[in-house]
């Protein structure tokens, strides 16, 4: 069994069907991938793992969407669900306010009033994110003045801040140039030892470099899911190969 098992997923915006019959396991201290064009239902998915599509007028999930075993859309605590399934968004977006309170902010959500706490878990987050060396004399100065690859390495660092298990990435490299995308690439095979990662990317290069297993969408079908390897150089579905080799998407 997966830290994520899902059975017969759909999910409605009102009329329009964005995902159809998803079934999957999602294998702990993994990086998996999903893949596709746009508007095939990847980000829909992603969000649905932490229930952001709540959010969403709307919005109808049907299926079962386990979490280590229990159902998300069952009693759970919403926001003790969020507090375990970080997300991490395309573009960085960082709180307007100095990089400390952005790590520290969810820690004090959660009842952490210990300054001495607070200053263990903000650079724990920051040397977790690979950017503590770059912020430890910046600390007190506005998130926002930070590069953009800055930036998103210091949202990956609040979002680890309030100790996930799971962190949901939706193309978290997209906005981001060569350097940057690097350095978060190789941060998330450090961070894949203590945490299931999901990513949502249209870039199947870092598809291949980084997951473990992808899963590629096509008009909210998941068609084909597997070992990475296997998928890239055995596709199994016509589509899959299609799309891989640019025939079309």
């Amino acid at each position: 069994m997966g830290k994520f098992t899902l059975c017969d997923v759909e999910l409605w915006y009102n009329d329009f069907k964005a995902l159809k019959n998803v079934t999957m396991d999602i294998g702990a201290n993994e990086i998996t991938a999903f893949i596709g064009p746009s508007g095939c239902g990847k980000s829909t998915l992603l969000k649905s793992l932490n229930r952001m599509n709540d959010l969403v007028e709307g919005c109808k999930i049907t299926g079962k969407l386990l979490l280590d075993g229990e159902d998300i859309y069952g009693g759970i605590d919403v926001n003790l669900l969020r507090k375990r399934v970080g997300m991490v968004f395309q573009k960085p977006n960082p709180f307007p306010m100095s990089v400390y309170d952005n790590i520290a902010f969810g820690p004090r959500t959660h009842g952490v009033k210990s300054r001495y706490r607070l200053d263990e878990i903000v650079e724990k987050s920051l040397r977790d994110a690979a950017i503590w060396d770059e912020c430890n004399g910046r600390l007190k100065k506005s998130a926002l003045s930070l590069s953009g690859g800055q930036q998103q390495r210091l949202c990956i660092a609040r979002a680890l801040s309030v100790e996930p298990d799971v962190l949901l990435m939706d193309e978290p490299t997209s906005a981001l140039d060569p350097i940057s995308t690097s350095k978060i690439e190789d941060l998330l095979a450090e961070l894949k030892k203590r945490y299931t990662v999901v990513i949502v990317t249209h870039n199947m290069q870092q598809a291949t470099r980084i997951s473990d297993r992808t899963a590629f969408f096509l008009l909210g079908e998941m068609v084909e899911y597997g070992d990475t390897e296997q998928i890239f150089s055995l596709p199994r579905d016509k589509r899959t190969e299609d799309y891989i080799t640019g025939r079309f998407g």
